[in-house]
């Protein structure tokens, strides 16, 4: 028996008191987002209209919100709503905060982060407001980690746009980006390495962040800057593709793959590998004074920069094509309206929607996005990482902390379920026909309803069932969802576990499908409590973030839809080789189209692609076409194609392929058999006007 005195009795009533305390406050966060910047124009670059030059040339006019003045809202957000969307940090952490607010431009002493100059990438110039305070561009936001302080992604950075029409902008929040994500990267790189190069402008730039107070000495600063040069080097190399993507596309998957193959490789995987490209002794020397079986991301660096004068270029290629695969199937940014309500999501429905998936799916986001991977090896047996996380009893577990915030995430999502698809601004573009789009109404119905169903969109209750077509059916560019099925990679760190993939669980071997390993790794990092935060609130965090998502979660388990094909114990991804179509309301302003964004505009993706014996003279899809100009075509929806600006698309090269989904252009079936008569000129800008109204 425990007997207590008043000295235990006041102890147990403080302790009592702490926690009632702290979950009290807990609560009250997370009863409602934290918003406090209600700017109006959501933090738009006010530039006069009179400095418009043509929607391409980094020039560009204030937003328009077409009715914000009378309902305080756009596409279903306040002003307040979109600017924590654009704003709130995720656990991306792709360099120090202080180097990328001095950072100039290589040959250049201007800013790096300049507006001008990250318009060039097709990133958003913001003006500083409450919630912004640097000016950041749209989707780039400081985090802090583990005392430190980094530039990283949000959601927004990828999908958010900017459509320009007669001199006036609209900002459509969740919609896919226009962004050349590769481009910046590279030129962030080589501004890096230029200033690692030139004394002048390294000595400018120590004494600059010194003076934010993040750093003591001009030694410091080099050595970090090192780190980062070489960083970035590792990253935009081990995602070479000879794919080029450009503005409005990435192979998101592809480079999610490669960073979780770079964090789960072991030591011995990597010895094993060194081996086959030179002899031991030049093997031994490299991985010399690294004893633990996990490389760390710090580790990772430094076997890079010691491999580097000890291997030849071709050994350093083989190298890399032995342990990644090349991201060489870009695909435009998805949009997010009703992506909460969707049962799958990705342009295949690799991910399922339901319980906690939603969290799942956006860590693996966010590991992909340089998220900090802190993973060690920790004694002793783990009940969630044994039982749910599928690792291996075996004396010791691995611990999967990370810079990742599942908190905002879970936010994030819930704050998507109330974000609706845009309305087609009749203030700011021309008025929609109703007369033309009744005709065009009648024509969806026969040629794309059956795929593409309706949906109520502010319906707070409103369920998407995707609709699949297998590869062989729909005909459009496979590399995307082959990709997700073939991509191979070493599992390292967590070879010998388990891992549940839907139709049942795999035992993680020596090599496996990189989509295996993706959901093991975030699985684990779902698992592991924030490791920035005090004992009490990360498990606190942890247990309400799973418990909310699960709960307040309604879509359900279910079965994929339409003509797909099965996941099985030989092909377990077998179901994932389709795309899937969805509701098209909104689709107005997501341009370009098929998945991998090869169709300028929606009157386009109405004609047939051009084959080898097609006469000369009749319209067909384009063969290549430019990306990169803001500027709207109201009439065929989509963005005005500038010859010699931007980024050329050429529709020959692999992934880049236009072909099928040729509904209504007689050429692909309907699910039941039947093939419907081409639409003639008229048809096809009746089905457009129809598409407007969506």
């Amino acid at each position: 028996m425990i007997i207590f005195n008043k000295k235990h009795s006041l102890r147990i009533f403080l302790v009592l008191a702490v926690v009632a305390i702290t979950l009290v406050i807990v609560f009250l966060s997370y009863h409602k987002y934290q918003y406090r910047d209600n700017d109006p124009q959501r933090g738009a670059e006010l530039l006069p209209q009179t400095a418009f030059n043509d929607g391409f040339d980094k020039i560009y006019p204030s937003p328009e919100f077409s009715d914000w003045e009378t309902a305080q809202t756009w596409q279903g957000w306040t002003p307040e709503q979109s600017m924590w969307y654009y704003n709130i940090t995720q656990g991306s952490d792709l360099l120090p905060y202080d180097f990328f607010m001095v950072l100039q431009q290589t040959d250049s002493t201007q800013l790096f982060r300049a507006a001008q100059h990250i318009d060039q990438f097709r990133y958003i110039a913001q003006r500083q407001t409450d919630s912004n305070p640097d000016g950041l561009p749209l989707g780039f936001v400081k985090d802090t980690y583990k005392g430190k302080e980094y530039l990283g992604f949000t959601c927004s950075a990828c999908h958010s746009s900017q459509i320009v029409y007669d001199r006036v902008a609209i900002r459509v929040d969740g919609a896919p980006a226009m962004s050349d994500m590769i481009a910046f990267m590279v030129a962030l790189q080589k501004a890096v390495e230029h200033t690692l190069a030139t004394p002048a402008k390294l000595s400018d730039f120590s004494q600059k962040v010194i003076a934010r107070g993040n750093f003591d000495s001009a030694p410091d600063v080099k050595e970090a800057l090192s780190d980062t040069a070489t960083n970035l080097m590792l990253y935009n190399t081990m995602n070479r593709s000879k794919t080029d993507y450009g503005y409005s596309r990435l192979d998101a998957f592809g480079r999610i793959f490669n960073r979780i193959l770079q964090h789960t490789l072991n030591r011995e995987q990597l010895y094993k590998l060194l081996k086959q490209q030179m002899n031991d002794d030049v093997a031994d020397k490299i991985i010399a004074g690294f004893e633990s079986n996990i490389i760390s991301g710090k580790d990772f660096d430094n076997l890079y920069k010691r491999l580097q004068p000890l291997l030849t270029v071709r050994q350093q290629l083989k190298l890399r094509n032995s342990i990644f695969n090349s991201p060489d199937a870009p695909v435009s940014y998805p949009f997010l309206w009703d992506t909460p309500q969707h049962d799958y999501v990705q342009w295949n429905g690799i991910a399922a929607n339901a319980s906690v998936g939603p969290v799942g799916r956006n860590v693996g986001e966010v590991l992909g996005v340089f998220g900090t991977l802190d993973w060690k090896e920790v004694e002793g047996n783990s009940l969630l990482a044994n039982t749910v996380g599928g690792q291996k009893k075996d004396g010791r577990h691995i611990s999967f902390e990370s810079s990742v915030d599942v908190t905002n995430l879970r936010l994030i999502e819930s704050q998507l379920k109330e974000l609706h698809s845009p309305v087609w601004p009749e203030t700011v573009l021309p008025k929609i026909d109703r007369k033309l789009a009744k005709k065009g109404e009648d024509i969806f119905k026969n040629y794309c309803a059956s795929c593409h169903l309706p949906i109520d969109r502010t319906d707070p209750h409103r369920r998407v069932i995707a609709q699949f077509d297998k590869l062989d059916s729909i005909l459009t560019d496979p590399r995307t969802a082959e990709n997700s099925v073939s991509y191979q990679g070493y599992s390292g760190i967590l070879q010998g576990n388990y891992v549940d993939i839907g139709v049942g669980s795999l035992y993680i071997q020596e090599k496996m499908p990189v989509a295996a390993l993706l959901t093991s790794a975030a699985t684990n990092v779902v698992l592991t409590p924030d490791p920035d935060k005090w004992f009490l609130r990360r498990w606190f965090d942890w247990i309400y973030n799973l418990a909310n998502t699960a709960t307040k979660n309604d879509v359900k388990e279910s079965l994929k839809q339409g003509n797909v094909g099965l996941a099985t114990a030989i092909a377990p991804y077998g179901d994932i080789t389709a795309y899937k179509g969805r509701p098209l309301n909104g689709i107005w302003a997501t341009a370009p189209y098929l998945h991998n964004g090869s169709v300028p505009t929606l009157y386009d993706l109405f004609l047939p692609q051009k084959r080898e014996n097609d006469p000369e003279g009749g319209e067909y899809r384009p063969d290549e076409f430019w990306l990169g100009s803001r500027q709207f075509d109201a009439e065929k929806v989509g963005y005005i194609n500038k010859p010699g600006q931007g980024t050329r698309f050429l529709t020959h090269l692999k992934a880049n392929s236009n072909a099928g989904h040729e509904f209504a252009a007689g050429k692909t079936p309907q699910r039941n058999g039947k093939i419907w008569p081409a639409l003639n000129k008229s048809q096809r800008m009746e089905l457009v006007e129809y598409l407007k109204t969506l």
